[in-house]
């Protein structure tokens, strides 16, 4: 036997571990802003990857966020975890996913079950606790390896990224400046397809304050700023257009009814396909908050702004592409790409200047839902294909543009 078969023989027995370690990593609630559920999700996985390299946990601070009475105030983030080995070795690679997820730990969406013999139903299991397994293993089959001396690799596991990763951020500008390539192991599409260009998003919070007045002795001394706050949603939701999308989400105020309300916060969420249109809807929001404020007695503070850029299909990307899709026809794997207008760190990495395919987790669908799944038999499938592209990168056939002297 091939010491490359020897390997995804490996691979294949490690198949009802990852299983487990799926199921053991999303029965545990890793909400964004849920600290004791990450710190739990993050010792489990330091207990696995401090079998590889040492294990460094950095602190992310906190993010400034809007509360419900319109205050801007500092809401404490999780701790990153950091693995490196071989920082001096010729190729340099980048691997990442993170561990946080969008179900709240008061959610009804909880519990991890089994559905027939290769579908796994539960919160993360396929965004992005399958491709923490990917990873772990990729990784785990590359050291088994003789080609492992030739490569160092940096990982990291963000606990922000599913609100923008505004803790990590830097970490990543870091990483992309001292690594050549970047392997992200968001999920691919239940067909295997991954993502080939990423639209950007942007949340930001407008905070209308105006005046408040009984509703019925002294109404027009009022000034509502809840109607004010659907005036703005209105012409918000206007500026959607071609590849530009504005969606309101939220909008937060108001008390007893026979009281003019003084105080909305309009929560909305900005989507532009392309570095034009991200500087167009900029622009567009701020001439409505313009218009709003323009309204007797009515005042806005607008908060936010684009946390990822659009990640365009550049020539360095393109490449990538052709490597992986050599690698999947080494392994029998058809593959194929799509545009996304759904973010990741990966977005951040490219704008950073690091070429990077993000999308190499497990096939799954019906993510940020109650009815969330992966694929099982995906798990082998896609670290069998992160081991292939990491064993080139390490025999010196990675892109022209990562090549090294």
């Amino acid at each position: 036997m091939s010491e490359l078969s020897s390997i995804f023989a490996w691979i294949d027995s490690q198949s009802d571990r990852m299983i487990g370690l799926v199921r053991d990593w999303a029965a545990v609630n890793s909400y964004s802003y849920n600290l004791s559920g990450l710190e739990q999700v993050s010792g489990l996985l330091r207990s696995e990857w401090s079998r590889l390299g040492t294990v460094e946990e950095i602190p992310l601070g906190t993010e400034e966020i809007v509360d419900a009475s319109g205050r801007v105030i500092p809401a404490p983030l999780g701790c990153a975890l950091r693995i490196r080995k071989r920082p001096d070795a010729p190729h340099q690679v980048f691997l990442c996913i993170h561990m946080d997820t969008v179900y709240p730990q008061d959610g009804p969406f909880q519990q991890v079950t089994r559905i027939g013999a290769n579908t796994l139903r539960g919160p993360g299991v396929c965004d992005a606790k399958g491709g923490l397994a990917v990873m772990l293993i990729a990784v785990e089959a590359m050291e088994r390896s003789k080609w492992a001396r030739d490569i160092g690799w940096e990982v990291l596991i963000n606990p922000d990224e599913e609100i923008g990763s505004p803790g990590s951020s830097p970490l990543f500008e870091e990483a992309a400046k001292r690594n050549h390539v970047g392997l992200l192991f968001e999920p691919a599409l239940p067909d295997g397809s991954m993502v080939a260009e990423r639209g950007g998003s942007g949340n930001y919070a407008a905070v209308i304050r105006g005046r408040s007045a009984h509703a019925g002795r002294d109404f027009h001394n009022g000034r509502n700023a809840i109607v004010a706050a659907a005036q703005m949603s209105l012409k918000l939701s206007q500026l959607t257009s071609g590849g530009i999308t504005v969606n309101v989400g939220k909008i937060d105020g108001g008390g007893p009814a026979n009281v003019v309300p003084d105080l909305a916060i309009c929560r909305f969420n900005v989507r532009a396909k392309a570095p034009l249109e991200q500087k167009t809807i900029q622009a567009g929001i701020e001439q409505v908050a313009g218009e709003i404020k323009r309204i007797e007695g009515i005042s806005v503070g607008l908060h936010g702004g684009f946390h990822r850029p659009p990640k365009p299909l550049d020539q360095p990307t393109r490449q990538l592409q052709q490597q992986v899709e050599g690698c999947g026809k080494q392994l029998g794997i058809a593959t194929s790409w799509r545009y996304s207008g759904g973010v990741s760190d990966g977005n951040q990495l490219a704008a950073a200047g690091l070429p990077n395919i993000d999308s190499l987790g497990p096939r799954g669908g019906n993510i940020h839902s109650p009815e969330e799944f992966l694929l099982l038999d995906s798990l082998t499938e896609r670290a069998k294909l992160a081991l292939m592209m990491l064993m080139k990168i390490a025999r010196g056939e990675e892109p022209s543009f990562c090549a090294t002297d």
